[in-house]
């Protein structure tokens, strides 16, 4: 493991890889599991500043005769109609089957999904319960079907969207996005792009700053003019700002000119921002514009999934309340605002198909707890005392000095963040950016400079705005 960042455990989130500290194992042992990535000492995190050279290599086995390309070429997959669903078989083993009505719904030729709005124009409602295709013909570019009606409609499907939409059975994903968990060891190479790269023209640099913010939860700008402008200009590069009761971009001192503890000089454990808010805020960026007179005011980033990680594995028990038990929030600092979720479904740690996929956590916001059982008041209030003690454990604090030209985004759904208490005039600025936008660019700029399987597969029909119609997401 030399080489290997020692100190903190780098996983992957995902239930397969939350094996962070293993019986006999100590939290500060670096561990190894499958498809997980690591950060290595010394080194930059990926996507970085430092440039990297690409380098292509012929293919000493490329056939070198149009004869010997097509020996070359494997034969598609094949296809028999049954009573209710097509059969697809992809080898000898492996099958897909997909319902003849469902096949119907989803034919994209330009009379039934429009090729510039990607909207339906099929209305699934004519389509015959007992609908039955006339043909199926397995074909290079996809699986072809011709249905009956009174005027001719053939369907083609590509193989690979089909298998990325394979439901019966489900196949795992060809590509898997990448967590990666750190703890306070980060500070040996934490994700950094630099201004000049982001504020690029071509936006490759968006989408190295953006990349980094989905690996690891944040990621920092240098070299960012010390300006509001300059740092607004920064925010929008994502997306429009979010709006919050806040105002829209801010820039503050210590002067309480909003209700709110940031708006002081106390010390702010680590928390996440707007959980009092339905949808709490996506990305938040921060940028120290000044700080003089005075010290302190040090800057704490915590990796919420990685906390969480370690209380899964010590504390299955405390992790299971923690993501069933709703947390009540509010914001009434403001004389004109006193917000609270719309939604009871507000544990501090949120998942989706048992998968962690958000931290709602700010002990400062909470309202009052009654809606526990009482033999789930001791173990609810157990719970969080070992959550807080992990949180402000020195293996996951990561403290930094921030300065001017340096700005930072972290993903609020993930990362905690708080300051150490300060005197002098500390100034601030920074916006929102709503986890919607966030996600949205961060998919736009990966379909064009990390398409996945079927965006490659299927670019011959993105000459309509630039966007296939057989895009993962539609």
């Amino acid at each position: 493991m030399s080489g290997m960042l020692k100190g903190s455990a780098v996983l992957r989130s995902s239930p397969r890889c939350m094996r962070v500290a293993a019986r006999g194992c100590s939290r500060n042992t670096l561990l190894y599991s499958t498809r997980t990535k690591y950060l290595p000492v010394g080194g930059r995190a990926p996507f970085s500043s430092s440039t990297v050279a690409r380098t292509t290599r012929p293919n000493a086995s490329s056939p070198s005769t149009p004869q010997e390309a097509a020996a070359t070429v494997p034969a598609p997959p094949t296809s028999r109609i049954d009573d209710r669903q097509v059969v697809v078989g992809w080898d000898e083993t492996t099958y897909s089957r997909y319902h003849h009505i469902w096949l119907r719904d989803h034919c994209r030729c330009p009379e039934c999904f429009h090729p510039i709005t990607k909207q339906r124009l099929v209305n699934t409602f004519d389509i015959p319960a007992d609908i039955k295709p006339k043909h199926v013909e397995s074909k290079p570019e996809g699986l072809e079907v011709q249905w009956p009606s009174s005027q001719p409609h053939v369907s083609t499907y590509p193989w690979s969207w089909l298998r990325h939409n394979s439901y019966d059975p489900p196949m795992a994903p060809t590509q898997v996005a990448e967590k990666i968990l750190w703890g306070s060891k980060i500070l040996q190479g934490p994700p950094t792009v630099t201004y000049e790269e982001v504020m690029s023209e071509d936006e490759y640099g968006v989408f190295k700053w953006l990349s980094n913010v989905d690996n690891f939860g944040f990621c920092f700008v240098s070299g960012v003019p010390a300006t509001p402008e300059a740092t607004e200009e920064l925010s929008r590069r994502i997306s429009f700002i979010r709006e919050t009761q806040y105002g829209t971009f801010w820039d503050f001192t210590s002067d309480l000119a909003k209700g709110d503890t940031a708006y002081t000089t106390l010390a702010l454990g680590a928390h996440t921002d707007t959980t009092y808010f339905t949808d709490p805020c996506g990305l938040q960026l921060f940028h120290l514009l000044e700080h003089t007179g005075g010290t302190g005011g040090a800057t704490l980033l915590v990796d919420g999934f990685y906390v969480a990680s370690i209380l899964k594995e010590l504390h299955p028990e405390a992790y299971e309340l923690l993501s069933t038990v709703p947390v009540p929030t509010h914001a009434a600092g403001e004389p004109d605002a006193l917000f609270t979720p719309s939604t009871r479904n507000t544990p501090v740690l949120k998942h989706e198909d048992d998968e962690l996929v958000q931290v709602r956590w700010n002990n400062d916001d909470r309202s009052v707890i009654r809606n526990l059982k009482a033999y789930q008041v001791e173990p609810w209030y157990d719970a969080i005392r070992k959550w807080y003690k992990l949180l402000s454990s020195p293996d996951s604090e990561y403290w930094v000095q921030l300065s001017p030209g340096t700005a930072v985004v972290v993903d609020n759904h993930r990362v905690l963040h708080g300051r150490s208490a300060f005197n002098g005039k500390r100034r601030m600025c920074g916006a929102y950016i709503g986890m919607d936008e966030y996600r949205s660019k961060l998919a736009v700029l990966s379909e064009r400079f990390a398409p996945d399987v079927v965006t490659k597969d299927t670019a011959a029909t993105a000459s309509v705005n630039g966007r296939s119609i057989w895009h993962p997401a539609l």
